[in-house]
């Protein structure tokens, strides 16, 4: 497959903020937290180059937190540039003890460390606490420690076991903090931020989802101009969102193919055409592909063999159906910056987390230019953006969906009928949380899984030998971190009691009490 970008300046991206990633698991959360202040933020891995790093002009530099130590021999280094540039800096963390060693200062290993909540005390003498109160709960989590500070250098802030625990040059706008301002265990964090941004970088907050609308569809229209683009739809809400931008873009000229693999959840198939052709006047052709992708599937039980073989037989079909149609010279995707980020996209550094292939690999007689709407936007921002456009609420806050679908909440080996088990049982625990008002503002992710296991049950005074089913459900902000949702007593007993008595072929439900990590949200 040929695929060409071509990229149309965006003006919102420029003076923003560049997050430069030493392998923090927290950094997605530092770029989040900046534009949820309304200034665009991008991550780079520390090996990019000045000119990729620099090439939206951003106003200042974060520098995020990292699994090394300073000293050691093949540690992360500071850009070469950074030494020399006149915009601000801010390091967290890592990125503050790296910033220290590099103009002069020392790090070593704390006798003590800090991991949790912490007490710091500041002093009013940096805008980058200005505001604050004098002492402030954070979130620490570091072995290393800053014993002398570079030159320029002064204390602005202490804990009990880290007297440098956050440290700036006024005059040269570097600063740096020990603990970590991005996530939600340091209540004040999105202040500090915030006055980095505003007080000490100078930022303009025009980063929002109107303007965003705005700016991609000028975008689009410039990069299509009277062409056609083809999309493939999931239903979901990356390519939801991405078929309604295009569509206020440019109309009629956008095709959507929809699969059907049989691996949706219950009534999905059928909300696709009644939302995008029905209600959205899109043109939307649906391939009902079950039998290929079942027959594909079967005595395949490996998660990542699933995966493959849905991918490659998803692109066969897809491509079978664009071969069909005339003149269309743009492919859209519903790629999002976490996708991005965690196939590591942006450098050698970055770890890949998992793949996500989209229609990637398309064949050769297949010759795309891609169209990536939201390729710069988070999970949240997508949604805010969907909001705008007007998509319904069912569709914008649709429960996150793996793309092989109930393929990988299936465990063992597929079938129609243990598919129809799994939609049955997984509509009624989502039905009951959201008769609650839990499966929005009390959880962040639910969903059942459908285990290769048997076990023993009495049905009918008689003994009945049937799958055992899993229910998960689990609160968090960012998804990289999450906890199993304490759910209501008696909605789990009633959740369990329908599913065993409506679902024929269960005799057991449990529910997953397990944290990620160290589990993961999915079951595989």
């Amino acid at each position: 497959m040929t695929i060409r970008y071509n990229a149309v300046m965006n003006d919102l991206k420029t003076g923003g903020i560049a997050v430069i990633d030493f392998g923090s698991q927290y950094t997605q959360l530092i770029a989040r937290r900046i534009r949820e202040l309304g200034v665009y933020s991008e991550v780079y891995a520390h090996s990019s180059s000045a000119a990729h790093i620099n090439r939206h002009r951003p106003t200042g530099y974060v520098l995020s937190g990292g699994p090394s130590s300073v000293y050691d021999v093949d540690a992360p280094q500071l850009p070469a540039f950074l030494h020399e540039v006149d915009r601000p800096i801010l390091g967290i963390c890592y990125g503050m003890q790296l910033l220290t060693a590099a103009q002069g200062g020392e790090v070593a290993p704390a006798s003590q460390r800090e991991y949790g909540p912490a007490a710091i005390s500041h002093k009013p003498v940096s805008p980058l606490f200005s505001g604050l109160d004098a002492e402030l709960q954070v979130w620490m989590s570091h072995g290393d420690r800053i014993e002398s500070l570079p030159p320029g250098y002064r204390p602005l802030a202490a804990s009990d076991n880290s007297p440098f625990a956050a440290i700036g040059d006024l005059e040269r706008n570097r600063y740096g903090v020990q603990f970590h301002p991005e996530v939600r265990h340091s209540p004040d964090g999105s202040a500090i931020l915030g006055n980095f941004l505003f007080r000490i970088c100078r930022c303009a907050p025009k980063w929002s989802a109107a303007a965003f609308i705005d700016d991609a569809v000028s975008r689009i229209q410039a990069q299509v101009g009277g062409e056609r683009v083809l999309l493939a739809l999931s239903g979901g809400v990356d390519s939801a969102v991405a078929g309604a931008l295009i569509h206020r873009a440019i109309g009629e000229r956008l095709t959507c193919i929809f699969v059907d693999h049989g691996m949706l959840r219950m009534g999905e198939a059928e909300d696709v055409a009644r939302v995008f052709r029905d209600e959205g006047g899109m043109n939307l052709l649906a391939v009902n592909a079950v039998e290929d992708f079942l027959s594909a599937l079967a005595g395949v039980t490996e998660p990542e063999a699933k995966r493959k073989t849905i991918g490659a037989l998803f692109v066969e079909r897809f491509a079978e159906e664009a071969r069909k149609l005339q003149g269309i010279r743009f492919l859209a995707q519903g790629t999002i910056y976490p996708d991005v980020i965690e196939s590591a996209a942006d450098g050698a550094s970055a770890k890949t987390i998992k793949s996500h292939h989209n229609v990637g690999g398309l064949p050769a007689d297949l010759h795309f230019e891609l169209i990536e709407p939201l390729r710069d936007c988070f999970k949240d921002e997508v949604r805010q953006i969907g909001q705008a456009l007007g998509l319904p609420e069912a569709i914008i806050w649709r429960q996150p969906f793996p793309g092989p679908g109930l393929a990988i909440r299936c465990l063992g080996e597929l079938s129609w009928a243990r598919l129809e088990k799994l939609r049955a049982a997984d509509a009624i625990f989502t039905g009951e949380l959201a008769a609650a008002g839990l499966l929005r503002a009390g959880t962040a992710q639910s969903f059942a899984v459908l285990l290769p296991v048997k076990s023993v049950g009495v049905m009918g005074d008689k003994r009945s030998y049937e799958e055992v089913l899993a229910l998960r459900s689990v609160t968090t902000d960012d998804f990289m971190t999450a906890d199993w949702a304490r759910l209501p007593q008696d909605l789990l007993a009633r959740v369990s009691a329908r599913i065993v008595n409506e679902v024929p072929g269960i005799n057991r439900v449990v529910y997953d009490i397990t944290s990620k990590p160290p589990a993961t949200i999915e079951w595989e």
